[in-house]
C-alpha cells in the first residue's frame, strides 16, 4: 500500500496541517484512510466528498490519534475526487481541498442458479416486505453512532475458505441482478458466526433475501453483517465483544448452499468488508 504524506499550509491563517492519505488510488468499492496529526489549536471536524461528509475521529484506544474513513461506493466511475477537509482554528472555521484518484477494480462477474421465486419475486405481499426490510436496514446503516468501540484489531467471523469475493457481478438465473455486497465463506450448517469486533447489535431477523441475518453497530458509521444463520444467540440492543459467537451458520434467504455473508457499510455505503479490516488492522489498531 502507498504511502502519500500530504503537508498544506493555509497562509490566510499561518497553519501547517499535517495528515496522511493512505493510497491515494482507491478502486471502487473499497475505502481510503486519512489519519491527521494531533494538534492542540485544532479542532478536526470532517472530510467531504460530493454531498457525503466523513467525520474525523479518534481512536478509541489511542485519542491523540485522528482519522477519516471514505468509503467509495462501488457505483463510482474512475476519475479524480475532491476532498473538502474541514476543521476549526483559534474559533475561526478552516478548510483545505486535497484528491484521490477512484481507480476500476475490474470485478469479475458470477453465475448464480437459485429458486425463480428469489429472482424476480411478484407476489404483493413479498415485494412489500423486502421494500420494508430495505428501508429498516438502510435506516440502521445511515445512523452515525457517537460512540466508538473499535479498541483492538478485526477477527474473521469464520475460519474458513471464500468462496466468493465482494464486488462480483451477480448473474441470477441469467439475469444480471446487482453485486456481490460481501464476501461468502463456506460454513456447513451449524458453524458458529463470531463478532468480527466489539459493537452493539442493531438487527436480529429473519430477512427475504438475507435470510438470518445480524447486524453490528461498531460506532462512527462503522457497522459489519452476517448473513444467511440458522439461529440467533444474541439479541437487539445486547453489547458484544470481538469473537463473541452471535449465532449459527445456515442456508436462508437467497442462497445456494449454505455459507457466511461477511459485509460491511460505512456511512450507508457498501464497501470491501476484508478491505476495510486490512485498512483498520495495519495502520489504526
Amino acid at each position: 500500500m502507498r504511502c502519500l504524506l500530504v503537508i498544506l499550509t493555509i497562509f490566510s491563517s499561518l497553519v501547517a496541517l499535517d495528515f496522511k492519505i493512505l493510497d491515494s488510488n482507491v478502486e471502487n468499492g473499497r475505502t481510503a484512510l486519512l489519519t491527521f496529526e494531533q494538534d492542540k489549536t485544532i479542532e478536526y471536524k470532517n472530510v467531504q466528498l460530493g454531498k457525503k461528509r466523513f467525520k474525523i475521529s479518534k481512536l478509541a484506544k489511542d485519542k491523540s490519534k485522528y482519522y477519516a474513513l471514505i468509503p467509495i461506493s462501488y457505483y463510482e466511475k474512475p476519475s479524480d475526487k475532491k476532498l473538502i477537509i474541514s476543521y476549526i482554528k483559534d474559533g475561526k472555521k478552516e478548510s483545505l481541498s486535497t484528491s484521490i484518484k477512484v481507480k476500476d477494480a475490474k470485478y469479475e462477474k458470477e453465475e448464480i442458479h437459485v429458486q425463480s421465486s428469489k429472482v424476480n419475486p411478484q407476489d404483493k405481499e413479498v415485494k412489500k416486505r423486502i421494500s420494508k426490510e430495505y428501508h429498516e436496514a438502510m435506516k440502521i446503516y445511515n445512523t452515525i453512532s457517537s460512540y466508538n468501540y473499535l479498541e483492538s484489531k478485526f477477527i474473521l467471523p469464520i475460519d474458513s475458505n471464500i468462496t466468493s469475493d465482494f464486488g462480483k457481478a451477480r448473474v441470477y438465473n441469467g439475469s444480471l441482478k446487482g453485486y456481490h455486497s460481501g464476501t461468502d465463506f463456506r460454513a456447513k450448517t451449524p458453524t458458529p458466526i463470531l463478532a468480527a469486533n466489539d459493537g452493539k447489535v442493531v438487527l436480529v431477523k429473519k430477512r427475504f433475501y438475507s435470510g438470518g441475518t445480524v447486524l453490528l453497530d461498531h460506532g462512527q458509521g462503522i457497522y459489519t453483517c452476517y448473513f444467511h444463520m440458522s439461529a440467533f444467540n444474541v439479541k437487539v440492543a445486547q453489547v458484544v465483544k470481538k469473537g463473541d459467537v452471535l449465532g449459527l451458520s445456515g442456508s436462508t434467504g437467497r442462497v445456494t448452499g449454505p455459507h457466511l455473508h461477511f459485509s460491511a457499510r460505512i456511512n450507508g455505503i457498501q464497501v470491501d468488508p476484508l478491505q476495510l479490516i486490512s485498512l483498520f488492522n495495519n495502520n489504526l489498531l
